[in-house]
């Protein structure tokens, strides 16, 4: 059952070569987001691998800016946590953190409010996709800078190839996906 949803996200990923920028190849969720089904699969797919790989004793999802807002949310509703906002410098009203990190094609800065986390929080990052893992393991710096614990991170897509797993293992943080490229 769960290879037959796996084949039906699949479908649902429409690939746009060249953007942002020529050679890069986008993975674009937004079929998913649009087919109610498709939307209720990735985010029970994304609950279910939360809860049977790390269980359910965490406090908050963080999620990254912009795509990870939409299932980092939807995950932490369903799941009953608190969701935090990871946004690009400059977009937090509030006194924030900031991190700078590289990124498949470019270089990009990050931040968190300095309240999001309490000491000793135990938060999943979520994101869209993992490429080479900049944004997630800049994002748990911030976690981890504000007191919190990053038991894991959760991806709908991984990009096998650009190695982002490496980087976040590297930082002791257990990696998840549901689709892999």
């Amino acid at each position: 059952m769960e290879s037959e949803l796996l084949k039906f996200l699949e479908q649902k990923i429409r690939r746009v070569p060249d953007f942002p920028k020529k050679g890069i190849l986008f993975y674009d969720i937004t079929p998913v987001l649009q087919d109610a089904k498709a939307f209720k699969t990735a985010i029970d797919l994304m609950c279910n691998l939360i809860t049977n790989e790390l269980g359910d004793n965490f406090d908050k999802v963080a999620s990254i800016e912009s795509r990870g807002f939409i299932l980092g949310s939807a995950v932490a509703y369903t799941l009953n946590k608190g969701f935090v906002m990871v946004r690009k410098e400059g977009k937090l009203p509030y006194e924030t953190l900031s991190y700078s990190y590289g990124l498949e094609y470019g270089t990009a800065t990050c931040e968190i409010h300095i309240d999001a986390i309490s000491k000793g929080e135990k938060v999943v990052v979520i994101d869209d996709l993992i490429a080479t893992g900049g944004t997630a393991v800049a994002t748990a710096k911030l976690v981890r800078e504000l007191g919190g614990n990053v038991i894991g991170a959760l991806f709908l897509i991984e990009l096998t190839s650009l190695e982002g797993r490496k980087e976040l293992e590297k930082e002791n943080i257990k990696v998840l996906s549901i689709l892999k490229y």
